[in-house]
């Protein structure tokens, strides 16, 4: 199989600051924290002494593997007719070393005390202060996860000096994000329908039945694989649901055209005619949602 590399436009890490940056305004203004500024510059002496009003600093320090979310798996896509399968992507630890910037040390305490508390509340970020790509599936399959507290990879006085900057008190936070390599291949035509003739050896020549194994795949509204819906085909008096994938097929169906009735969890229904044997059915339930 012959590889397709398209690297798709990547603004993750940009696209990340502004959604921190979104989440930390809105939950520092509910309590009070007005006009606090967020920053994602190195904290040095430099930086700091330009500061005029209170501020909350998130520096991007350490970029590395997710090694405990590592995949090796290929995932299959199917549709028009042909199926490809797509290299996983890669799952990246972004930690973030977080300091809070006042005048008064008390303030400084106050500050970062309710840094850490909205950290540690929302252990996945907000999908609707998702910034840019970060919001699309297409480019960020997984939820976005963080954690807080995680020990330093290096020591805390190294990384001072290494900034340029005075000790300061600081949080790990760690937010995992996936990098979509863009590198597919394709598999060639989808079979969708596989047919076999079943008979009795003893009986009279041509006696035999040819049964066919058929079936297609489930969407959303979105166009998205929709995983457990409820599929029948009422005129044979068969019954399956739809894998994660939004895939589905029947055995042992016989030649001809079937009411294909498919309804998703939240009741939404469709149907169309699947014909046997055919190149299946590609169901599409408006308002529902993967």
């Amino acid at each position: 199989m012959a590889l397709t590399i398209q690297v798709p436009l990547n603004a993750m890490f940009a696209d990340l600051d502004e959604s921190l940056r979104a989440l930390l305004r809105r939950e520092l203004s509910r309590q009070g924290f007005k006009d606090v500024q967020i920053a994602f510059d190195a904290p040095s002496r430099e930086w700091a002494s330009a500061l005029t009003t209170p501020c909350v600093n998130l520096f991007l320090h350490d970029l590395r593997e997710a090694a405990d979310l590592h995949d090796r798996t290929w995932r299959e896509e199917r549709g028009n007719g042909a199926a490809r399968i797509d290299r996983p992507p890669l799952r990246v630890d972004c930690t973030y070393a977080v300091t809070a910037w006042t005048r008064v040390v008390e303030d400084e305490h106050r500050l970062l005390s309710q840094v850490l508390a909205i950290l540690n509340a929302f252990q996945e970020l907000p999908r609707a202060l998702l910034a840019g790509a970060l919001a699309d599936t297409a480019h960020q399959r997984f939820p976005l996860t963080s954690r807080i507290g995680v020990p330093p990879a290096g020591g805390r006085a190294d990384f001072w000096n290494a900034v340029g900057g005075q000790y300061k008190v600081a949080l790990d936070y760690v937010v995992t994000l996936a990098c979509e390599p863009g590198v597919s291949a394709d598999r060639g035509p989808e079979v969708r329908t596989q047919s076999v003739s079943v008979g009795d050896r003893a009986g009279a020549p041509g006696s035999f039945e040819q049964l066919h194994r058929s079936g297609g795949i489930v969407r959303d509204h979105a166009g998205r694989p929709l995983a457990d819906a409820w599929v029948a085909l009422p005129g044979a008096g068969a019954f399956t649901s739809t894998g994660p994938d939004g895939r589905f097929s029947f055995d042992r169906v016989r030649a001809g055209r079937h009411r294909c009735v498919v309804r998703a969890a939240d009741g939404t229904e469709a149907e169309q005619e699947l014909v046997v044997p055919g190149p299946g059915v590609d169901v599409e339930l408006a308002g529902s949602a993967a």
